[in-house]
């Protein structure tokens, strides 16, 4: 008999064949839009990891977002509805749409380089102060040589951010901010590594480093004053329902969404959402289509209706036919439009970019006259190079780097306080110049959920029946019966034979007789024109539980602001027009539009801004991305889905309105204070320059002149923390 030769040899393939057979874990994604603070984290993440089979799950507030590792045999559909039951709204997402896990390398990267940009310029300056203070001959060479070795690695590796945006301007044939500061940090390490090694004076070491930790300082807060960007566009691909159930003569198959082929037969199970266009071929339910387009009530949905990706299925199981995969669902012509809206709002140009246009070509100049002037003086090119790099760096703008970020920041950090987020950049710069408002109506100006008005007329016994019918079903309508009644701590009745029948309502068996609580027209009762929903107990004429999407904290105030400021407001909906009409009324909005599309907004909002009017798009659907994208600037609240919250600049962080007004007058204030630290820079240059020019401007003088300049434009920035 054979025998191998160790062992181990014999275990391998035993462990090969074990390895390939275990299944490993799966990985998925949902967006939880209700999560705002760690009390709601601890929760999502305790209630799916108490999910038989989830083995871990980490939540993102940032990005509203749960990643959950699971077995495979988990249905996302199980941690929905387990969230649901926690009181939180959630949503798979696909993962294969969705970007690696952006982690803040780019925040990280600014601030290590800042800091051995800060730490090199402490101790170079420590030198430098010895040789200020009179060192001579051997002792200030030897302090120049070790200025030297510190600055040279130090700005090598914490300027790359200026040069590779240098470089990519030049290759683009085109100047800006970084431009001129390279050429300044190269010129004044030439120049210091040529007189240290003539024995000169002065070098630059300590301003070249100085200069480098300033901007990056500037580039820091840029970057702090906004979230990491993410495409609207990607994060809408990542909401399409990314696996369906696929009916093969009678047979069911989970397949992945991206195998849906026209024709195919799909299964859609209550609480599930569309993952194709489609036509219903069997079942009757009701459709819940707020998020993509507004309407505040399910739609009946029967035989023959037409479906688009992403509604959600309420209450029946229903058969559809693909009429549209891929490329051409409405979702994904949704996230076309939000591209195409995305790039036409990345053409604003900054108030920083107007400034370099100017400021870059300007400083070339005047260095290279200096040069030339000093050098037809002298015939001395040491003595104009120094010169010419004095006049580069002491105009290098360290102030107008931080004009527009310290100015950000601060005005940032004001708004955060009265509840808004500033994601963008240039998001203060474009909310300044706002000049008309268009607001959505489901979710935004209203809760996005219906309310019972009253509970006048109903006895307590009736009240009873109605909870027990209604906490059996999962319709908005009956979730707001529900939620009214046990505000009141009416225990619910006991009902024998409870089934919901789908587009219809619930029905039941109480002491014999039969009871039912859903639509007016099953009811046999007279329709109203307000939302209702019908209790027939059998032995009296039915009862109505009218219900109305209530009104956000602030709504009143913030429209009544922005009027008595001028602006424009404007009331933009999916809604059905009765519904619209009546909280226009009630907010005083004189111009409303109803019924409108996804590409009806985006139309509409394009429309004004081509009108020379400067738009501010407050929303939150699906429905709202395109125009979300398409204004000159936006805001959701934080209970919109992501995609929303992604196309906008602004997020509104609570769930009062009235911030909004506010922010209007932040932002103006913001680019008065831009503007104010850009004159202020100027004059510090009108100042400087001519010393720098005249050959007075010691490494010394420079180092001194840029921290000025730079303290004094923080310190107006702080200004507007109080103003």
């Amino acid at each position: 008999m054979a025998m191998s030769a160790c062992p181990a040899c014999d275990a391998a393939p035993l462990a090969q064949s074990m390895a390939q057979e275990a299944p490993t874990d799966a990985q998925l994604a949902l967006s939880v839009p209700g999560i705002h603070c760690g009390l709601c984290i601890a929760t999502v993440e305790r209630t799916l990891q108490n999910i038989p089979g989830v083995h871990d799950a980490r939540v993102n507030l940032t990005l509203k977002r749960a990643m959950v590792e699971a077995a495979p045999n988990v249905e996302p559909q199980a941690l929905i509805t387990a969230l649901e039951s926690a009181g939180y709204e959630a949503h798979e997402l696909d993962t294969a749409s969705l970007s690696a896990t952006q982690t803040d390398r780019a925040g990280r990267d600014l601030l290590m380089r800042l800091a051995v940009a800060g730490f090199a310029s402490m101790n170079v300056m420590l030198l430098s102060v010895a040789v200020w203070a009179g060192a001579q001959d051997a002792t200030r060479d030897l302090f120049h040589w070790i200025s030297a070795a510190i600055a040279l690695p130090a700005i090598l590796f914490a300027g790359k951010p200026f040069y590779i945006n240098a470089w990519s301007a030049l290759r683009a044939h085109r100047l800006n901010m970084d431009v001129p500061i390279v050429l300044a940090i190269v010129l004044a390490l030439a120049t210091s590594l040529w007189e240290t090694a003539l024995s000169g004076h002065h070098a630059y070491f300590d301003a070249a480093l100085t200069l480098v930790f300033f901007l990056l300082a500037g580039r820091y807060l840029d970057y702090r004053t906004r979230a990491v960007a993410r495409s609207a566009a990607e994060e809408l691909a990542a909401l399409e329902v990314p696996r369906a159930i696929r009916l093969t003569d009678g047979k069911e198959s989970v397949i992945s969404a991206h195998d849906i082929a026209l024709g195919d037969v799909l299964l859609v199970r209550p609480g599930g959402r569309m993952p194709v266009d489609g036509e219903i071929l069997t079942g009757t339910s009701e459709l819940d289509r707020s998020l993509l387009t507004g309407e505040t009530l399910p739609v009946f949905a029967t035989p023959g209706m037409s479906v688009s990706a992403g509604e959600v299925n309420l209450t029946g199981p229903l058969t559809i036919r693909a009429t549209a995969v891929g490329q051409d669902t409405s979702l994904h012509q949704m996230a076309d439009l939000v591209a195409i809206a995305e790039s036409g709002r990345s053409r604003y140009t900054s108030l920083a970019d107007k400034a370099a246009k100017l400021y870059a070509p300007g400083v070339h100049i005047l260095s290279a006259l200096a040069f030339v002037g000093w050098y037809l003086y002298s015939f001395d090119v040491r003595t104009a190079l120094n010169i010419a790099a004095a006049v580069l760096i002491i105009t290098c703008p360290c102030a107008l780097g931080l004009a527009v970020p310290a100015v950000t920041t601060a005005a940032s950090g004001r708004l955060f306080r009265k509840g808004l987020l500033v994601k963008h950049a240039t998001a203060l710069e474009r909310l300044a110049e706002v000049d008309t408002v268009v607001f959505d109506k489901t979710g935004t100006l209203t809760m996005g959920q219906p309310e019972v008005q009253s509970l006048d007329g109903f006895t307590d016994e009736a009240l009873s029946v109605a909870l027990a019918m209604a906490q059996a079903s999962a319709h908005p309508l009956s979730q707001a019966v529900a939620r009214a009644i046990q505000a009141k701590d009416i225990t619910p009745a006991t009902l024998t034979d409870i089934q919901e029948i789908p587009g219809f309502g619930v029905q039941a068996m109480w002491n014999g007789t039969q009871i039912r609580l859903g639509r007016a027209d099953w009811v046999d009762a007279t329709p109203l024109p307000e939302t209702a929903v019908f209790l027939d107990m059998g032995n009296s004429a039915p009862q109505a539980f009218v219900c109305q999407d209530q009104l956000r904290a602030g709504a009143a105030d913030a429209i009544a602001a922005l009027k008595a400021a001028g602006k424009s407001v404007y009331l933009l909906s999916g809604d059905t027009a009765k519904a619209v009409e009546t909280t226009a009324n009630t907010l005083g909005i004189t111009d409303w539009h109803a019924g409108a599309l996804p590409q009806d907004k985006a139309t509409f909002v394009q429309a004004l801004s081509a009108n020379n009017h400067h738009v501010l798009m407050v929303g939150d659907g699906l429905n709202d991305t395109a125009a979300l994208a398409a204004a000159d600037v936006s805001i959701s609240p934080a209970s919109a889905l992501d995609a929303a919250r992604v196309a906008s600049d602004i997020v509104l962080l609570g769930t009062d309105l009235s911030p909004i007004a506010d922010a209007l007058t932040v932002a103006q204030s913001a680019t008065k204070r831009i503007r104010e630290n850009f004159r202020i820079a100027t004059i510090y240059n009108v100042i400087a320059v001519p010393l720098a020019v005249a050959g007075l401007a010691t490494p010394l003088i420079a180092a001194l002149a840029m921290s000025s300049s730079s303290i004094t434009v923080s310190l107006n920035a702080l200004r507007l923390r109080s103003s």
